[in-house]
């Protein structure tokens, strides 16, 4: 089958991909699920797809796991609910082999599935898409393609460019980062140690693919007077970003909740946009507040990290601190140039620990950074600008 282009992609909007050639490889799929109509019409999904090859199926887990050995796959599609071995302990053997074979999670759009998918994403997965529950065949599938073929492509993206970087062959390089320069090195870019104005009142924090588990590792290191509120917007459904902020409140010394209507934005809590709704901020007497709203998408994404950006620049001028970490596509580009236009200092993730190094890489390459930074080190920066307490 003829392949695309890993090497460099163009990132569009919240993860869309545009190829060109530069490599006559492909990326090698195994299809993981216990329904075998699920197992083919995702293989038919992915059959005529450009530069993807479907190299098999499995029912379950361990059959996957033996499958991996013989076929050699790049990534899985996996099945979170399977009999004999589910979609996690997957993760859990890959993760113990230290595998660099890589999983997007199918998932089914419940509370249960929510949860379930947050600790795949905790345990490595790349992403997830949504399994289609309406409409005819012929619109399952094209969602599915969709959704499904433009994250394989960011995996198959990454995987080349980090293998080039390591200078090993693309297809032994992780999807983990291998560090090109040492992994506690902070570049800062310019001189800002604070807002123009002062120091920061709010950390408004964008954030997409490789987000669950990069933000289960950074929010914990924080500590529990940090002196100002954390505004975050994760590309997620509704219902997932729920799971998400439940599951990181019981690991941090902070509050986190999914944001409601009307919550204060106050010092100590961490408040995430809810999925499939937009977040914005206003002032409302001596108070700052929540409101979350209808309105449309912005670059395809909703919740938006522009969206959000925008409203903290107009309440807060430059009395903030803006954040791009690890995600597909470039929301929050527009964002961080208004608030950077007010005095705000940006902090990116460094392209090195990033799972995919698309959101992050506009505002660097635009000159917003003031600090760049892995992300073991972002909440020791953060705690920094905005003149913090020990970390726990």
């Amino acid at each position: 089958m003829p392949g695309v282009k890993f090497c460099r992609m163009g990132f569009s909007p919240c993860g869309f991909i545009e190829s060109s050639l530069m490599s006559e490889n492909t990326i090698r799929v195994l299809v993981v699920d216990d329904t075998a109509i699920y197992r083919k019409v995702v293989s038919n999904v992915l059959v005529d797809a450009p530069g993807i090859e479907v190299v098999g199926t499995a029912p379950n887990g361990k059959i996957a796991l033996q499958k991996i050995e013989q076929l050699k796959p790049d990534i899985l599609t996996l099945d979170l609910e399977m009999p004999e071995m589910d979609g996690l302990e997957v993760l859990r053997q890959l993760k113990a082999q230290n595998s660099s074979v890589g999983a997007i999670m199918l998932s089914a759009f419940t509370a249960d599935g929510a949860d379930t998918t947050v600790k795949a994403l905790e345990l490595g997965a790349f992403d997830f898409v949504l399994k289609p529950t309406s409409g005819s065949i012929e619109e399952s599938n094209a969602i599915l393609k969709r959704e499904l073929c433009p994250k394989i492509n960011a995996f198959a993206s990454t995987r080349c460019i980090r293998g080039i970087l390591s200078g090993k062959p693309s297809s032994a390089a992780p999807v983990q980062a291998t560090a090109v320069k040492p992994p506690d090195v902070v570049q800062r870019m310019t001189g800002i140690a604070t807002g123009a104005a002062g120091k920061p009142k709010v950390v408004v924090l964008g954030i997409s693919t490789g987000g669950p588990q990069s933000l289960t590792q950074m929010l914990p290191q924080l500590p529990a007077d940090l002196p100002t509120p954390i505004l975050i917007v994760q590309h997620m459904p509704p219902m997932f970003t729920k799971s998400l902020a439940d599951d990181l409140n019981k690991k941090c010394a902070l509050s986190v909740s999914e944001a409601h209507n009307g919550q204060l934005v106050q010092p100590g809590h961490i408040i995430i946009a809810p999925g499939g709704k937009q977040m914005k901020v206003r002032k409302s007497q001596d108070n700052i507040i929540i409101c979350i709203t209808d309105d449309p998408p912005e670059n395809s994404c909703k919740p938006a990290v522009d969206y959000l950006f925008r409203s903290v620049a107009h309440t807060f001028g430059g009395r903030a601190l803006g954040v791009i970490m690890t995600g597909m596509g470039n929301d929050g580009a527009l964002g961080c140039r208004l608030l950077k236009r007010n005095g705000a200092p940006i902090l990116t993730q460094d392209e090195a620990t990033c799972v995919v190094y698309g959101m992050p890489k506009q505002p660097v390459d635009e000159g917003l950074a003031d600090v760049i930074v892995p992300l073991d080190r972002i909440a020791d920066e953060i705690t920094r600008l905005v003149g913090g307490g020990v970390l726990v």
